[in-house]
């Protein structure tokens, strides 16, 4: 099964800049988590899969309590802290992305993608 969270908005205080971090701006986040296909059939109440609610909230705490330089080292924590409280999750996916970038040229958005595997 897959459990995907997708175009979270969070305010968060992340760049190398020290404008970045001290007015902070808009981040958009997709997640995916996936478990063995095999216990999808047992699955008949909450605690039989993952609580979405609580991973929405463990990602929104990571960005928007905490500091970071890089948008990898946001993602790391992210599926470090998901990954650790969901030992039912074999495979989680994030991706971070930053609309207010400051390069000079026409740019929408950078965006990261990391993954995390039990594998």
């Amino acid at each position: 099964m897959k459990i995907h969270l997708n175009e979270m908005v969070f305010y968060g205080h992340h760049g190398i800049h020290p404008e970045e971090r001290t007015l902070g701006q808009r981040f958009l986040v997709d997640f995916t988590c996936e478990t063995e296909a095999r216990n999808d059939r047992l699955i008949r109440q909450l605690e039989d899969t993952i609580d979405y609610t609580k991973v929405y909230n463990i990602i929104k705490d990571v960005l928007e309590n905490q500091e970071f330089h890089l948008l990898e080292d946001c993602a790391n924590m992210v599926l470090d802290n998901v990954m650790e409280r969901f030992t039912r999750i074999i495979l989680a996916r994030v991706r971070i992305r930053k609309p207010s970038v400051p390069i000079k040229g026409p740019l929408n958005s950078v965006e990261i993608e990391m993954e995390r595997s039990r594998a």
